[in-house]
């Protein structure tokens, strides 16, 4: 009887450490908490509807931002830029062109105006079927998390179909993670929504990982 009532104890001091203390270190386990609901429960059921191993991905890079970054965009320092797809195009513009991408077929793309570090993207099976030019392409790079970039070639090359994409900021394709011969093996899903903001809670959760020298696996 009296381990009965222990128990019912420790279990009711840890329910009102976890919902009504305002400590730092509550706030932590409630992250933790709901880090591992997401992983373990909400993200495998999202990948059997989605299609896809990677249903949701949290972006950590600046790489598709329509802003400047230190004064600059797409390797340029433009004199004025205003965050509209029009200066975005002014500043951008001139290489998807000179690929044969004009600025009213960018206007239709998915995520035209690009999306910011900390979102989160939904992403959905993709394949040389649903695929085309102007889709943002998450796939598997020599790094540890995917990379989110746009499509801007489709062909063909010794029989196997290859991707190229570009991050929208970035003045090229990056050499660094392959991304001018992508085959269909390196494609994790395409975008389809993002949700803006809620991929800090990841980041932040990592970095705070990080402190602590615990490192998890995705």
């Amino acid at each position: 009887m009296n381990k009965k009532k222990d128990w019912k104890y420790y279990l009711n001091r840890f329910w009102r450490f976890l919902w009504k203390d305002d400590s730092i270190w509550s706030w932590i386990l409630n992250l933790a908490i709901a880090f591992l609901v997401i992983k373990f429960m909400v993200y495998p059921l999202l990948g059997v509807v989605l299609g896809t191993s990677y249903p949701v991905v949290a972006v950590v890079s600046e790489s598709m931002e329509h802003k400047l970054s230190n004064g600059i965009i797409c390797g340029r320092n433009p004199e004025s830029f205003e965050r509209s797809f029009d200066s975005y195009w002014q500043a951008c513009g001139k290489w998807y062109e000179e690929k044969g991408i004009s600025k009213e077929e960018f206007r239709e793309f998915p995520f035209r105006n690009g999306f910011n570090k900390g979102d989160i993207i939904i992403l959905w099976r993709a394949n040389r079927n649903n695929l085309k030019i102007g889709d943002v392409l998450i796939f598997s790079a020599d790094k540890p998390q995917p990379i989110i970039h746009r499509i801007v070639k489709i062909y063909e090359e010794d029989g196997i179909l290859r991707y190229q994409t570009k991050g929208d900021h970035n003045e090229e394709s990056s050499i660094g993670v392959d991304e001018l011969s992508i085959n269909e093996e390196r494609v994790i899903g395409k975008g389809i929504f993002k949700i803006p903001y809620l991929g800090w809670l990841k980041i932040l959760f990592v970095d705070i990982l990080s402190i602590f020298n615990i490192h998890i696996s995705r």
